[in-house]
């Protein structure tokens, strides 16, 4: 499922972020991996992923090609794990908050039942055994967050841990892969932020954000929306929808940076 979204994607911003609806079907009928698949199945499954993506009429729109980034609902998240494969380990913590033109709209935190957890995560987190005692099981929890997130942009610090851990866990508990787009934080922070080192707790302090908690889901989610806001704030003009945001941040450090020291008029 997971190549069948990147090709999507790909397919439809070759197209200027538009394709013809029976393009799209036979895109997906290529790039499925059985020929016992659904096509309409594989399509609804598609659009439940969080890929944010519009029928309309016989178009199939990517939403995130036309609509600004300052429009965009961010959502930011932050996980705390037993261990660092999913296929070994499991969240143990979900944090995340929606942000939306400069303010904080919706949060989601919560605790997932955990029969397993290391004494050195203990250590780095401040997660006890019995903090974890009557949290609902991640069966409860992951659908609760999957309603959460809907189509939004998906944002964190070092997004890859964080995106692939969730839709892991999605896909083990029948819910599907995470399709949303995504946006790393550290990326953005690179290409905006003067900074001698770009983890999370460097910038809290570097930056004067200031959370006081540390290795915490939601603390380090709320850290995170704030270097998001910071590294917004240093954007090249030119960046105006969020797709274009989403290659900023994978364009050549040394490129990105020269766009926005030219902005600035420092060129």
């Amino acid at each position: 499922m997971r190549p069948m979204i990147d090709n999507i994607v790909a397919a439809i911003k070759r197209r200027g972020g538009k394709m013809p609806l029976e393009d799209f079907r036979a895109l997906i009928q290529k790039s499925r991996d059985s020929l016992f698949e659904d096509i309409d199945t594989l399509t609804e499954l598609v659009i439940a992923s969080g890929l944010p993506i519009d029928i309309e009429g016989d178009t199939v729109v990517l939403k995130t090609c036309f609509r600004p980034w300052r429009d965009e609902t961010f959502c930011v998240v932050d996980i705390e794990t037993n261990g660092s494969k999913p296929n070994r380990a499991q969240i143990i913590e979900i944090g995340a908050l929606k942000w939306k033109n400069g303010e904080i709209v919706e949060r989601f935190e919560s605790f997932a039942e955990c029969s397993y957890l290391p004494y050195q995560i203990s250590e780095i987190t401040g997660i006890n055994p019995e903090d974890l005692k009557g949290a609902p099981p991640l069966s409860k929890m992951l659908p609760k967050f999957k309603a959460f997130l809907e189509d939004a942009l998906f944002v964190a610090h070092n997004v890859s841990f964080d995106y692939n851990f969730i839709s892991a866990s999605f896909e083990r508990f029948g819910l599907g892969v995470l399709g949303n787009r995504k946006l790393c934080t550290i990326e953005l922070a690179r290409r905006t932020i003067e900074a001698e080192r770009y983890g999370l707790g460097h910038l809290n302090i570097a930056l004067d954000i200031n959370t006081l908690v540390h290795h915490r889901a939601y603390a380090d989610a709320v850290t995170a929306t704030k270097v998001l806001e910071i590294g917004l704030k240093n954007l090249p003009p030119s960046i105006e929808t969020t797709e274009e945001l989403i290659d900023f941040t994978k364009l050549p450090v040394k490129k990105a940076k020269s766009l926005v020291e030219k902005a600035r008029g420092t060129l």
